[in-house]
């Protein structure tokens, strides 16, 4: 198999059903969202230590969801079933209620840092944020799963969930911004 097809030699590039420009607004979003995939590798690949292999497991999964997403913006053709589910949300909400109760309180805002880990776990987090900018964008033009969008705003959660509980695990401690008052208010009184 070749790996160069020549197609895209003109600025042009394959939808499921359909050629757009290479800077079309869905491919931005799906492009991106390979982009986040790509982060998500290396932060699992970061993972040696047994007390972090439950993160490692959940970051392949996201890693398939991600590609679930990037395939349900690639239709340029409706009526084609979508492969992402309220349901992947939901499960998401679980890891991060697991992942807050194991971490510190927090009043401030923080900086991403501490382990390797997280600060990449805080890479994937604002790269999933513009991801879900350019998926609201394409949503206003034309028809998309709106799971793709909820999927997103959640993974962010996530992956901020998954740093900081990746640096309590390591007993590092997250970087504060000094020049925060305190702006959250937490029931954790770990």
């Amino acid at each position: 198999m070749d790996i160069y097809t020549k197609t895209g030699d003109k600025g042009k590039t394959s939808l499921i059903g359909g050629r757009v420009d290479k800077d079309d607004m869905r491919v931005e979003a799906y492009g991106t969202i390979d982009e986040l995939n790509s982060f998500v590798g290396q932060a699992a690949s970061l993972i040696e230590a047994k007390e972090l292999e439950d993160m490692k497991e959940e970051l392949l999964t996201i890693q398939h969801e991600l590609f679930d997403c990037g395939s349900d913006l690639a239709y340029a053709k409706k009526g084609h079933p979508f492969k992402v589910s309220d349901e992947m949300s939901e499960k998401l909400e679980k890891s991060i209620d697991r992942y807050m109760e194991e971490s510190p309180a927090i009043e401030r805002f923080i900086l991403p840092g501490g382990t390797q880990l997280a600060a990449t776990l805080h890479v994937c987090r604002t790269v999933t944020r513009r991801a879900e900018r350019f998926v609201v964008t394409v949503s206003k033009e034309h028809e998309i799963n709106k799971s793709v969008l909820s999927y997103l705003n959640r993974l962010s959660d996530y992956f901020f969930a998954a740093a900081r509980a990746a640096n309590a695990r390591a007993n590092v401690s997250d970087v504060e911004y000094v020049r925060s008052a305190k702006v959250f208010k937490s029931n954790n009184t770990k």
